[in-house]
């Protein structure tokens, strides 16, 4: 996928001209396999997210699918909460929520959730080891994709097309699964009778994991992901960051394991390559912080295998603040100055209104409702003296079984409902015409005007689950 680079006439010499690059042709990356304790984490973080991703979408719970997102029902169902449009304040915590938390982790340690937990990062992941798995490690697939074509080359390329394209189109399947019951789009993709929508949202979502994590890899990373281009704005000089430490690798050189580097003149460095083979960006972390730096942490594995071999403490490579490095802090003053008063803000912000939403989710009400009056007749004088007005009841049973409910009116002097004070609706749903109630009070208290009233409906047999709304009765 070498792009190729514009270009532009220069002219040097009368009758000369030379040709500029304005940008750079991108080389392909073969990232290297590297072992190690950060390595261990991310293909924790890989099953752990995957698992997740892939398994919740076929959970049941109370006879229906327990994690969807409903879109056309215009419901939500996680688990035993069912969401409502009206609940979209719980979307915008958990928003927040999520904000604040990628301030968090990037101020503490800079791109935790870009080196661990992000789909790119993650499917990249993925697909380099069916990569692997298939074409073999990083020499041999240089040397493959550098040979002349062959029956060979093009049955593993196939081969590896084939599963990647297998993976793709199965992960767009789950995630439409998601909002679609994945039984029944299951069922219909088993015989071909998915619908147009579907269809075309499995093969995008498809598409764009094969893309993406097959073709672009590091250039999402660096070019289309705005992360990488604001996350400057939230790193410090006490921001966790992957550094080189060039005080101890420099000057760097080649040598032989049993001879006095040091004597020569020489760092620790060996200047192996291995933190730039394993990278998956291709950068030189030894040229300091780097925008696409993802923080997965392979150059610090590499170098520390390395390291072992060499005989020379660990570290070379590792995880620091640049005062740690500048002020040779020692590690439990580079702790003490990475959780400073920013990052406990952030913490205790983030964990106030995680409190808070838990708190409403605990104390929500099964119960929605919406009062609108009728203004096709605003008030009227009925037979008996009395006022009538005449109001729409929107009730909506977020339970997951019916339930009967009782409708009652107060706030004027012998106020009271005309008509049955009872409805039973159906388990997760709403009515499907509002309930048109008539409203009567004495006009003999009453003088022309507005006055407040208060509905409240409450669950026959629970009166803990009761709402109340409030609205105006009009005397003419």
């Amino acid at each position: 996928m070498a792009q190729p680079s514009l270009k532009v006439i220069t002219r040097q010499e009368p009758g000369d001209s030379a040709e500029q690059a304005l940008y750079e042709v991108r080389q392909k990356i073969y990232p290297r396999a590297v072992r190690g304790w950060f390595a261990a984490w991310r293909w924790a973080l890989v099953w752990a997210t995957q698992l997740v991703f892939y398994g919740s979408a076929w959970l049941t719970w109370n006879d229906r699918q327990a994690l969807l997102f409903d879109i056309a029902q215009r419901k939500f169902y996680i688990f035993g909460l069912v969401f409502w449009p009206q609940d979209i304040i719980y979307l915008t915590v958990l928003l927040v929520i999520s904000a604040l938390s990628l301030f968090l982790f990037t101020a503490i340690a800079g791109r935790l959730w870009c080196g661990y937990a992000c789909p790119q990062t993650v499917y990249t992941e993925i697909f380099l080891w069916i990569e692997k798995l298939i074409e073999g490690d990083r020499s041999k697939r240089i040397r493959l994709d550098r040979s002349e074509l062959s029956p060979a080359k093009v049955t593993r390329k196939s081969a590896k097309h084939a599963v990647w394209i297998a993976l793709a189109l199965w992960t767009g399947f789950t995630f439409v699964g998601y909002f679609t019951p994945i039984r029944d789009l299951w069922h219909e993709v088993w015989h071909g009778s998915t619908g147009s929508w579907a269809t075309f949202w499995i093969l995008f979502y498809g598409f764009a994991t094969y893309g993406n994590a097959g073709w672009m890899r590091e250039q999402v990373c660096k070019y289309m992901c705005p992360y990488a281009r604001f996350q400057s704005a939230m790193f410090d000089r006490d921001t966790l960051i992957i550094t080189y430490d060039p005080e101890r690798g420099e000057p760097r050189g080649p040598r032989a394991r049993n001879i006095d580097y040091r004597a020569r003149g020489l760092g620790d460095c060996v200047d192996c390559g291995v933190c730039v083979q394993v990278c998956p960006t291709g950068i030189d972390i030894r040229n300091g912080l780097q925008y696409e730096c993802i923080g997965c942490a392979a150059c610090i594995d590499g170098c520390n295998q390395v390291m072992d071999k060499m005989g020379t403490p660990r570290g070379l490579i590792r995880y620091s603040t640049e005062h740690a490095l500048e002020r040779k802090l020692s590690r439990a003053q580079m702790f003490r100055r990475v959780f400073r008063l920013r990052s406990l803000v952030y913490l205790a912000i983030l964990a106030g209104i995680v409190i808070a939403a838990g708190v409403s989710l605990y104390l929500r009400v099964p119960l929605k409702l919406d009062v609108i009056r009728d203004r096709a007749a605003i008030a009227r004088e009925v037979a008996g003296g009395e006022i009538e007005n005449v109001y729409r009841l929107q009730i909506i049973n977020t339970t997951e079984k019916a339930q009967r409910y009782e409708i009652m009116v107060s706030g004027l002097h012998d106020i009271h409902l005309a008509g049955p004070a009872e409805i039973e609706v159906g388990a997760g749903s709403s009515l499907i015409d509002p309930l048109k109630v008539r409203v009567h009070a004495e006009r003999e208290h009453l003088t022309p005007g507005t006055y407040r009233i208060e509905f409240e409906v409450r669950a026959i047999g629970d009166p803990r689950v009761k709402v109340e709304e409030k609205s105006v009765f009009i005397v003419r």
